[in-house]
């Protein structure tokens, strides 16, 4: 992915007004962040423990969607897996993060949820520059494959979420 600016970033949200985009926080270190290692932009919102954002390339355009979460979550004895990576985290790792779909269908109250991992480092996950653990299943995709694998699944959540 290509460094972003804060302009860029605000104007490619989907799912939220404009002045819902103009409010929300912009990760402050974007000069400092891994651009060449990252598929998707994706923060929390230090300010709202439930709300996470992401960015991504989509049919050429600079894509947004604001997430939100649930602030309890249950099962940290169980291993859960992010839809994005097939990285499994235990307890809290991964999240039910859920967006408002784009248009008149999102007015009206319509979402779609994804498992992802809740700090929404699936790029590093993939690329084993950040781990949960030992355990991780090895995989015979190459890079590639799993970016395109990545890819491919946030293109289908995005075209879900314009869905009516």
């Amino acid at each position: 992915m290509h460094p972003l600016t804060e302009p860029e970033i605000r104007a490619s949200f989907i799912n939220v007004s404009k002045g819902e985009a103009k409010r929300l926080a912009v990760p402050r270190d974007l000069s400092d962040l891994p651009w060449d290692d990252l598929d998707f932009l994706g923060w929390r919102d230090p300010g709202a423990p439930d709300r996470s954002y992401l960015v991504a390339h989509h049919e050429g355009a600079l894509t947004g969607i604001a997430f939100r979460f649930p602030r309890i979550q249950r099962g940290f004895l169980q291993r859960n897996m992010c839809t994005l990576c097939l990285t499994t985290h235990p307890g809290n790792g991964v999240s039910l993060l859920t967006a408002r779909k784009v248009g008149k269908s999102g007015r009206d109250g319509n979402s779609a949820g994804l498992h992802l991992c809740t700090d929404l480092a699936c790029s590093l996950y993939l690329r084993g520059k950040k781990t949960v653990g030992p355990d991780r299943p090895e995989e015979t995709l190459t890079l590639d494959e799993k970016v395109d694998r990545l890819t491919a699944r946030l293109a289908e959540f995005v075209t879900k979420l314009h869905e009516a």
